[in-house]
Order: structure tokens, then sequence, then C-alpha cells
């Protein structure tokens, strides 16, 4: 019998929130007040604003020893992915990593510190995709170019250890962590992958509760920011609730054990509340861990005592995931 999965209510509470996290917020919400309306530039401009350090989420050095690569598998488009190797000890598998952006934002080589503290904290190698951005490429070439990527690891021609398989991203990188896996148990009749590290993820397009009733206040993301990077994403009249778009609406059987993590200060609190009960009500192995206070993926915040505790806990599950021993 697997252990039920619990929401304490005492984490919804503002009492609860430590004041470093607090003034955090704070701040962040009065500057992002300050800040020009994003939605007045072309994609281009946005994405050459965050890379100039403009964007609300720190810039991370570059790890001189990550490689780029272009993978392909079968008759399928080229993908650029960046390959993150442990740099003392040898791998026990691999981490495919798909980033965060509202689908239309972020690239693999904009998380790489803590992707190559992953690499060496699980001993995992990390495999992060520059899948194709809308709305230049809207759906379904993102998750096209993450399924790819997925296949490639599993069946194409490579170096990396493969015998722990894992998967996750930030937001939409975590939406796109989903739909991949779907695919790839749809395709080949069993989940690939041994755990799912899915945090912060929107996994209902038409908006969940807490993201629907947000608002206007701008900590990291607001109710208008989601719609804008929906209708991006989906330009063909595709339906809001087929799993390939929301995977809140798919059978979630046979997957995989999944650490789903959020902030209560998130917009997208509800997704993640939602996806994890219906996870566990089917599989029987999610875990949910909510942080009072987090703002929408608080764990690029690496300074924050709350960033550094969850960054912790994701270490901690991607190293107890892997294949049955027997």
């Amino acid at each position: 019998m697997s252990v039920p999965l619990s929401i304490d209510p005492v984490l919804f509470s503002d009492e609860t929130i430590d004041p470093e996290t607090r003034a955090f917020n704070e701040e962040m919400i009065a500057v992002q007040a300050e800040a020009d309306d994003m939605w007045l530039k072309t994609p281009a401009q946005i994405r050459q604003a965050r890379l100039d350090g403009g964007g609300p989420f720190p810039i991370e050095a570059a790890e001189a020893s990550a490689e780029n690569k272009l993978v392909e598998f079968g008759n399928r488009p080229s993908v650029k992915v960046r390959i993150f190797k442990p740099k003392l000890g040898t791998s026990r598998g691999t981490y495919l990593h798909l980033h965060g952006g509202g689908w239309a934002l972020g690239t693999a080589d904009g998380q790489d510190e803590r992707l190559q503290d992953i690499a060496d904290n699980c001993l995992l190698n990390c495999v992060s995709v520059d899948y194709r951005l809308a709305p230049e490429h809207p759906y379904p070439c993102g998750p096209d170019d993450c399924e790819t990527a997925a296949l490639w690891l599993l069946q194409g021609e490579h170096d990396l250890n493969t015998e722990t398989l894992t998967i996750g991203g930030e937001s939409a990188g975590a939406h796109l962590s989903v739909v991949t896996m779907l695919r790839l148990r749809n395709a080949l009749g069993k989940c690939p992958f041994h755990g799912a590290n899915l945090t912060a993820g929107v996994y209902d397009l038409g908006q969940s509760p807490s993201a629907k009733n947000w608002g206007q206040l701008k900590l990291i993301l607001n109710t208008r920011d989601m719609q804008m990077f929906a209708t991006g994403y989906l330009q063909n009249g595709e339906n809001i609730r087929d799993e390939d778009v929301s995977p809140f609406f798919a059978s979630l059987e046979d997957m995989p054990p999944a650490l789903f993590s959020v902030g209560t200060k998130d917009l997208l609190l509800d997704d993640s509340l939602l996806m994890a009960s219906r996870w566990h009500a089917q599989n029987g192995n999610a875990d949910l861990h909510v942080t009072p206070g987090g703002c929408h993926v608080f764990q690029s915040f690496r300074h924050l005592k709350i960033a550094m505790d969850s960054n912790a806990r994701i270490d901690a599950f991607l190293n107890s995931v892997g294949p049955a021993r027997t």
C-alpha cells in the first residue's frame, strides 16, 4: 500500500512564510511593477533583454565543460542539446532536462550551474534540450523536439549511460516533461523513465483556478502572462483538453515516481496540487512539496534558503530513483 499524499493547510498561511522569503517577494513585486510591459516587445527583444539580465531570473555562469551537440532520430529534424557530465565519479544514468519559459523563452544553456550541480551531486549526465520556441514555432514543434531528444537517448547512438533515466523541468519545462512521458508511454507501451522532477509546472493550458484567479499582481508571472504564453504556443485551434496540450486531462497510468515542487505564492500552485493528486491516485508514487511563500520557480534564486532546501530535496529525489533491482 502506498503512502497517502497529504497537504498540510498550515503551509498556506502567510504566517508560515520565512522573513527572507517575504522580503524577497516584496522586492520582486516592486521591481517588476516598474519594469516595461514585455508584451509590447517582439519575442526576439524579450529574449535579448533576458540574456542581458533584464528578466526576473538571475543569469547563471556558463559551464566550460558542457558540450553542445546536434542529435537526430529517424527522419525527424535535428535538435540541439547541451550535455553535462559528472566531474568526479562515474555516471549512473541520465537526466533529460527541459527548460522553462512559457514555451517561448529560455535556452538549454540558461541553467548551467544548476545542471552541473545535479550532474555532480546525483552522478547523472544532464541533457538539456534547446527545443524550438513559440510563437515562431508553435505547437507541436516544442514537444516534438523534446520527444526526439528522448528517443535519441533511448535508442540512438551515444555514449551516455541510460540505466537510470530521469526527466524534468520547470514551469513549461515540467509541462513538456509530462507530455514527453505520455507520448513515449503511448508509443512504446510503457513509460521508460524511472523518475520525474516536476517543478512549478503548468498542466492545464485553459488555466487552473489559481492561475485564472491570480490577477494582475506581477510576482514573476500573472494571469495575463499565462494567457499570452498559451496564445503564442497554440495557434491552430487545438483542443485545450487534448492530453498532448493539457496533460492534466490524460490518463496517468504507468507513470514513474514524481516529485512535484511548488511555492504557495506561485500562480500555478493549483496545477501542482491537482496534478500530484491525480498522479498519486493512479500510481501511488507522487511526492508533493509545498514551500510557504515560494514564488514561481523560486529554486532559480539559489541564494534563498528555500531554494537551497528545495534543490537539495530535488537532488535527493533524483538519487533515490532508478531501475528496480532483482
